[in-house]
């Protein structure tokens, strides 16, 4: 459902975030990031002169190339578009993210590494949404392609890895019951 219908009102601001994953030839993952911000009117920059509405204002890319264990192996940033000339030149810092891994506690050494100065406000953003792309796209081909081999789940006994991450996976909830019977704790 929708959101409910909204007063009267005139846009403004655009901003459109889009990822892709793919699975690459030689095993790697690539996962890709792109960002526009969009004003819905003309105006002048100090750096760039007149900005016309549905110019961005930015635009910019990143790419992490994962192993299957979400380890980064190598990072692409480039900022086509921003507000200030010097923009582009933090892109080489995002090297720093080489050899870290997407899972708990992310976030936090994205920011140790690259926050305040030492990164792009922008482009650390569009990692988040990075970083659940990975998830979406190796996790469920990773299995898919364990099915089709006729591989069975290992039982190895060990906590399920999204157990507690949301609403959805709640140890006491009924997705949980369902799919991990031995790890719920709700009532019967």
């Amino acid at each position: 459902m929708p959101l409910s219908p909204a007063v009267p009102r005139e846009p403004v601001h655009i901003r459109h975030v889009e990822c892709r994953g793919w699975r690459r030839a030689d095993g790697l993952w690539d996962i890709e990031g792109h960002l526009t911000d969009v004003k819905t009117y003309d105006f002048e920059n100090r750096h760039r002169g007149a900005v016309k509405a549905g110019e961005p204002v930015h635009e910019m890319w990143l790419r992490l190339t994962l192993d299957d264990g979400l380890v980064i192996r190598a990072v692409e940033a480039v900022t086509d578009r921003s507000p200030f000339a010097i923009c582009p030149a933090i892109a080489p810092n995002f090297q720093r993210l080489v050899g870290l891994a997407i899972r708990a506690g992310f976030h936090a050494e994205v920011k140790e590494r690259l926050g305040g100065v030492e990164g792009c406000t922008h482009l650390v953003e569009l990692l988040g949404p990075v970083a659940t792309t990975a998830f979406q796209t190796v996790f469920p081909w990773r299995e898919r392609e364990r099915r089709l081999n006729g591989e069975t789940t290992p039982s190895s006994g060990a906590r399920p890895r999204l157990l507690n991450t949301c609403h959805a996976f709640a140890s006491d909830g009924p997705v949980v019951k369902e799919l991990w019977p031995e790890a719920y704790t709700g009532g019967r």
